[in-house]
């Protein structure tokens, strides 16, 4: 697939006093791109009215270049320790995201220019530590490899935890856009998770972003640079083939990886919030998921997930294929 280049771009006014806000406007106006100067990257609309599914659309065309104020980190359990934001969601159009229905309209592609003051609050929660390991989610709140490309704030974060001897980075990603991190030094430091499904999730709910095939390979690049390694199942999804499509999955993932160093998995069950039903069939008016409330068990706070019967059968089936593929990989979790 292609990667993102935006329809419109925004520049929040004080994101033009760091280097990187500056190189992206000059890059931008060398492209004939028409800027729009705001002053600030939470309060962004479009000039006309628009449904929601134009909304959502314009949005996710529409790249968003601001300042991060907040340098107080939040928890990210069960993924890392910390969230660590360089940017907020991602130009991914995938019909379950619970990013997506959290940021409501606010879900146009936002970057961070102020590098240098995220990482130096970085160094701070490592210090609050007092010498214990810290982790840090680079993809709680975006998926950076899709802005890569234009920004550069990840390869840089790579090579700044490769120097912190108490400090551990940890990325999420449906693209494969890897290769400018592959020869860089991390030393070990920073955790690559790939994202995968069986193709029929992928086709229907994850839109604008890279096959199954190209994830896979993606992943065989990032082994091969002697990277950690994991790969997040999410969400796992009951439907009329599921036993059969995730068991392929996991036999093309074997197929593909030389499985020198032991691997991780994390896995999270399909959910939906009574606030994402609304937004998912405004946005996807013929989307597949299954919405309906009464066929799933009520967490609490208007979530719901599977029954706990079929929960059960869902995570035995999977820690049972992942260990028939890969014996001596670690199951982190399943939520």
């Amino acid at each position: 697939m292609k990667k993102f280049y935006p329809e419109r771009v925004l520049i929040e006014k004080e994101a033009l006093e760091y280097p990187l806000g500056k190189k992206l406007e000059n890059k931008f106006l060398a492209d004939d791109m028409a800027i729009e100067y705001i002053k600030s990257h939470n309060r962004v609309s479009p000039q006309k009215q628009m449904s929601p599914l134009q909304l959502f659309k314009w949005a996710k065309e529409t790249l968003v270049i601001g300042v991060k104020k907040t340098l107080r980190f939040k928890s990210c359990q069960p993924s890392a320790d910390y969230r660590l934001v360089t940017t907020t969601s991602c130009p991914g159009k995938c019909e379950y995201c619970y990013l997506s229905t959290n940021l409501g309209s606010a879900v146009y592609p936002r970057v961070y220019v102020n590098l240098t003051e995220i990482l130096k609050a970085v160094k701070k929660h490592i210090r609050k530590a007092k010498g214990e390991m810290v982790t840090f989610e680079a993809s709680s709140s975006s998926d950076p490899i899709a802005v890569e490309h234009l920004t550069g704030t990840l390869k840089e974060t790579i090579e700044y935890f490769a120097k912190q001897a108490k400090g551990r980075l940890r990325v999420v990603t449906k693209f494969a856009f890897v290769d400018e991190l592959l020869d860089l030094e991390h030393n070990g430091h920073t955790k690559f998770r790939f994202s995968i499904n069986p193709p029929w999730i992928i086709k229907n709910f994850e839109h604008n972003t890279s096959s199954l095939e190209e994830r896979i390979k993606a992943a065989v690049k990032i082994e091969k640079a002697k990277y950690p390694l994991g790969f997040i199942i999410a969400p796992l999804i009951i439907y009329h083939d599921w036993k059969k499509d995730y068991t392929n999955l996991l036999a093309t993932l074997k197929d593909n990886l030389a499985n020198t160093t032991p691997l991780t998995f994390e896995l999270i069950q399909y959910r939906f919030s009574t606030r994402a039903k609304k937004l998912i069939e405004a946005r996807f008016p013929k989307t597949k998921l299954k919405l309906d409330k009464e066929d799933y068990h009520h967490q609490g706070f208007g979530k719901y997930i599977y029954p706990e019967e079929k929960a059960t059968k869902l995570k035995s089936f999977m820690e049972k294929e992942i260990k028939t593929h890969f014996p001596q990989a670690k199951i982190e979790y399943f939520v």
